[in-house]
C-alpha cells in the first residue's frame, strides 16, 4: 500500500512539474503563440486586458516585470497610441523612444521600446489620480491593427529586468502564426 501511494505521489509530482515546464498558449488577435516557460499568467488587473502575465525581476531590481496583451475596438490610431505611451515616461532630453517595423504572424505591427522614468497612477485614466515617478523603466509596447480591433501589448518593469527578458520576448513574438 505505501509502494503505491508513494508511485501515486510521484505520478501526481511529475505532471504538475511537467506542467510548470511549459509556456501557456495565448491567442491574440487570432494569432497563436506560446509563452516562455518562466512567464507566470496571472488574473487580468482589469477588464481592458486579455492576458496578463509576471516576468521575474532581475538581481537588484525592485519588482518584477509585466506583460500585458489588449484588444481595443476603436482603440483610436497606431499613432495616436504610440503617442499615448511617450507620455507614460519623461525621457531624458536627448533620448527618443526606438520605434521599428515588424510583422506579428501576418500583421504588419509597429515596435516601440521606451527608457526613463515611469509616470506611475493608479487607476491610469484617472487625471486626478496621484502620480509616482520610478527612475530607470523600461515599456516594449508592440501594436497592430488587425480586422475587428486594434492590438497592444506592453512588457513593463525595471530597465535591468526587462532586458533580461527582452530576448525571448522577442522570440515570442516571432512565434505568433
Amino acid at each position: 500500500m505505501r509502494m503505491l501511494f508513494a508511485s501515486v505521489l510521484t505520478a501526481v509530482f511529475a505532471s504538475a512539474v511537467g506542467a510548470a515546464d511549459k509556456g501557456v498558449a495565448v491567442e491574440w488577435g487570432g494569432l497563436k503563440s506560446t509563452t516562455p516557460t518562466g512567464w507566470k499568467e496571472e488574473t487580468p488587473s482589469n477588464k481592458m486586458r486579455l492576458a496578463q502575465f509576471k516576468l521575474a525581476k532581475e538581481a537588484g531590481d525592485p519588482e518584477d516585470a509585466e506583460l500585458a496583451l489588449f484588444a481595443s475596438p476603436g482603440g483610436g490610431t497606431v499613432e495616436a497610441n504610440l503617442d499615448r505611451q511617450v507620455k507614460k515616461f519623461e525621457l531624458a532630453a536627448d533620448k527618443k523612444p526606438a520605434v521599428s517595423k515588424i510583422k506579428i504572424g501576418k500583421e504588419d505591427a509597429t515596435y516601440q521600446d521606451i527608457s526613463g522614468t515611469f509616470l506611475k497612477k493608479f487607476p491610469p485614466f484617472d487625471p486626478n489620480a496621484k502620480v509616482t515617478k520610478v527612475e530607470n523603466y523600461r515599456q516594449i509596447y508592440v501594436i497592430f491593427e488587425g480586422k475587428d480591433a486594434v492590438y497592444s501589448l506592453t512588457l513593463l518593469g525595471p530597465a535591468k529586468t526587462v532586458e533580461k527578458h527582452k530576448k525571448e520576448f522577442d522570440e515570442w513574438l516571432k512565434n505568433f502564426k
